[in-house]
């Protein structure tokens, strides 16, 4: 691992792409504290501290997801999400308008051209976003925008300004990360919102938690030389050491899980077809077709947390207008971690997981692609039938997949209802955050991986020995 990290130092693009790339997330973190103008900070501090229910979760779920920080109102609030709503909007386009799908097969034309409506939508979506958080802050019996700004133009233009080129800058951000940095640029930014809100987490626990004295004073003159702030042992403590112990242990267990099924794939035989020219015969190798078993990703976690935050807000409204037996009932198991809660958030994260893999994955397109080459699957006719075993074969991983993406949603919920712990703590035993930070990481280290490889270097996951790997025939340096 050690000699890993000093080869990367040895390669100047490599290094410079690196140290790039922590640049823009440096410049990233520290436009996360700027605040936005007029807001009274200290107020909306303490109604984000005390809000539950829907608003609660939507306003948790926002700042996780989308890197931002809406509870502090700053430039970054509306974080990268306008931009990744845009990016989704025209992919989905893009399987079922004509026009879109002519420009995603014209090549680099067509998808600049895509990108470039992107933007447009991008704006667009933070303007409106920024109407409805700014419309908020000044409304109910506690405005909280300082008197003097209330229903002022100074108060909007200088909202909607910040939150629109906040978005924009970070949108800009991830783009140079893709052209000169590492790549992937978007994903990082958000990996970086969620990762930050670590070693608050960590601190969480170990000052709430029975721990031996001595554990305790270490990582209290860790935490200090790193953050400079001591922490306060609490008098009465919440977790009890077992509480402590099993925390790491599962958190350790859940990201390993995560990793596992993240990487792991159906791999379907190919044979390629021999072909004679001559006095040679050509192709007859065998390959195979690789299937993630988690073909969505963390899209169907997005959009079923997404949509199951409004059910909790409606049903609150409802109990707290009309209250009823009926109401009550809603309301109370409409709650984070009510019973019709969590199987309607089991329910929505399979569908979501069919629906995704439906739209991305094309099993016509793919059988004829592969009778085009002149490839087949062993016992299998090549054209329509060859397109229904791979469909019949991804629905049956995707039902895998999408009960593994169940399990990784819900187990915050359980840990935090069983357990007893804060749900900011419970958060990184799994749901959105865990598998998008383990997704991003697995992708970067990859690149770090394929740009050692290509300089004859060993990587993170290459075997002990010599700093060098092995050479590849005919390959100078480069």
């Amino acid at each position: 691992m050690l000699q890993a990290f000093l080869n990367i130092w040895r390669i100047p693009e490599l290094r410079n792409k690196m140290l790039f790339t922590l640049g823009m997330l440096v410049i990233y973190r520290i436009g996360f504290f700027i605040p936005l103008p007029a807001v009274d900070q200290a107020e909306l501090a303490e109604w984000a501290k005390n809000a539950g229910g829907g608003a609660g979760t939507l306003l948790n779920f926002v700042g996780m997801f989308t890197g931002g920080s809406l509870h502090q109102s700053t430039i970054f609030g509306l974080g990268i999400a306008p931009y990744i709503s845009a990016a989704i909007i025209f992919q989905l386009l893009g399987t079922v308008v004509p026009s879109f799908q002519a420009l995603q097969k014209e090549g680099p034309a067509g998808q600049q051209k895509l990108t470039e409506w992107t933007r447009y939508a991008t704006v667009g979506l933070c303007i409106v976003q920024a109407v409805v958080w700014l419309g908020f802050l000044q409304s109910g019996d506690r405005p909280l925008v300082y008197p003097d700004y209330l229903q002022t133009p100074t108060f909007w233009i200088c909202g909607l300004v910040g939150l629109t080129a906040g978005t924009i800058f970070l949108m800009w951000i991830g783009e140079q990360i893709d052209k000169y940095g590492i790549g992937n640029g978007v994903s990082l930014i958000i990996t970086a919102g969620i990762v930050a809100r670590m070693p608050q987490a960590v601190l969480s626990v170990i000052q709430d938690s029975n721990l031996p004295y001595f554990f305790y004073d270490h990582f209290t003159k860790l935490y200090l030389l790193l953050f400079k702030i001591a922490p306060e042992r609490q008098d009465d403590p919440r977790y009890g050491l077992d509480t402590a112990i099993f925390l790491m242990v599962a958190f350790v267990v859940v990201v390993a899980g995560s990793i596992l099924i993240t990487q792991g794939q159906r791999r379907i035989p190919i044979q390629q077809a021999k072909h004679t020219r001559g006095r040679r015969v050509y192709g007859g190798q065998k390959t195979y077709l690789p299937l993630r078993v988690n073909h969505g990703g963390v899209m169907p976690i997005i959009f079923a947390s997404t949509l199951m935050v409004f059910p909790s807000m409606i049903f609150n409204f409802l109990a707290n207008h009309w209250r009823n037996p009926v109401t009550t009932f809603l309301q109370r198991n409409f709650a984070e971690q009510g019973y019709l809660h969590v199987l309607s958030y089991i329910a929505l994260i399979y569908f979501f997981a069919y629906f995704w893999t439906t739209v991305q994955f094309q099993p016509k397109e793919m059988a004829t692609q592969l009778r085009d080459h002149g490839s087949f699957i062993p016992g299998m006719r090549p054209g329509p039938r060859t397109a229904e075993y791979l469909e019949v074969v991804m629905e049956r991983i995707t039902y895998v997949g999408a009960g593994f993406l169940a399990i990784i949603a819900v187990i915050p919920t359980v840990v935090s209802s069983k357990f007893n712990v804060d749900p900011q703590v419970a958060s990184f035993l799994g749901g959105t955050g865990l598998l998008i930070v383990v997704s991003v990481m697995l992708d970067f280290v990859n690149r770090i991986e394929a740009s050692l490889a290509m300089r004859n270097y060993q990587g993170f996951l290459g075997g002990g020995g010599g700093g060098k790997g092995p050479r590849i025939r005919g390959a100078g340096p480069m």
